[in-house]
């Protein structure tokens, strides 16, 4: 399908939201739809664990297909082969893990938070282990669409049929060319600790704070890296379709990108832990490999005042009753 002949996201995750909830019996509805209020909406994560939502090992294949297309409908042709890879990963631990049973490509949740329609306001999931995407809308339109996770376990599959699939792989190695391309005093800026966490330091916080200024700043480096930075930067935004990637990367530049910065930690060769950051005004983009000999990715983009959609709905709501 070409973009062209596609609805704007907003009516068409209504669309697919819509479809998706027709194909279920009233005990697989009451599962999979919650009070947009609800606590439930904030409490998401990336490890593999129950959810609350209905998921895909509860659906018939008619149902699968309506989740999926659902799935379609919220991220780019990019960003659901991702999370159709992170799935897939999950066949390939439950080998090294010898049937593990906490590996499960069909443990992932579809939720819906309210009534989806083009005129209220409404949200959803899609989440399961090393995957988290969430959207909210308000009259038709997706306001929010963060926390967005992506990880992969392992990062570089390297035997069975999935050998040689690294599904964050532009991710890795968008930032380490970066960082090695830096000279000795840009590397002094931009290299924070020859350690890197163990995680992500946001972890699955409901509302992340502006981390610690520090890195590189944008304007300190050469146009080449500049270019490098923001190719980077959009290799997380394009996860999204292209209309709402489109304005995550208008919001960064109205923000200013001359105030983004890049902060690296731990080794700069690929069999060594490494983490980095790029942040600016208004997002912080997230950035782990430590975990099994760093081969274990965890990446995440958060908006300061718009995840859920939080600040958005508040100044939404404000503006409505002046």
């Amino acid at each position: 399908m070409t973009h062209t002949t596609r609805k704007p996201p907003g009516p068409s995750m209504v669309a697919a939201a819509t479809a998706y909830l027709a194909t279920l019996k009233p005990e697989q509805k009451a599962k999979t739809m919650i009070a947009f209020n609800a606590e439930e909406r904030f409490n998401w994560h990336y490890v593999p664990k129950e959810r609350a939502g209905l998921p895909l090992k509860e659906m018939d294949e008619t149902q699968r297909k309506a989740a999926l297309e659902l799935l379609r409908a919220g991220l780019s042709e990019q960003g659901y082969h991702k999370a159709s890879q992170i799935r897939s990963l999950e066949l390939v631990l439950k080998e090294l893990e010898n049937n593990s049973p906490t590996r499960d490509p069909e443990r992932y949740f579809f939720t819906i938070f309210g009534e989806p329609s083009e005129e209220g306001t409404w949200g959803w999931r899609y989440e399961g282990h090393h995957c988290s995407q969430n959207w909210t809308l308000v009259k038709g339109h997706a306001i929010a669409t963060t926390p967005q996770f992506f990880g992969a376990n392992p990062a570089d599959v390297r035997s069975g049929p999935m050998k040689g699939t690294r599904v964050l792989a532009a991710e890795e190695d968008l930032a380490r060319q970066l960082v090695t391309s830096l000279d000795a005093a840009q590397k002094a800026e931009a290299v924070l600790a020859t350690t890197a966490p163990a995680d992500i330091v946001t972890a699955n916080q409901r509302q992340v704070a502006i981390q610690e200024n520090r890195g590189i700043p944008y304007r300190k480096l050469r146009h080449d890296q500049q270019g490098l930075i923001l190719v980077l930067i959009e290799q997380y935004a394009k996860a999204q379709t292209p209309e709402l990637a489109d304005e995550r990367l208008t919001k960064l530049r109205r923000a200013g990108v001359e105030k983004i910065h890049f902060a690296w930690m731990g080794g700069l060769e690929k069999s060594q832990g490494h983490y980095y950051r790029v942040q600016g005004p208004t997002f912080l983009i997230e950035y782990d490999n430590t975990q099994n000999n760093a081969n274990h990715i965890h990446s995440v983009w958060r908006d300061f005042n718009g995840d859920f959609g939080l600040d958005l709905l508040a100044m939404h709501y404000q503006a409505s009753h002046h």
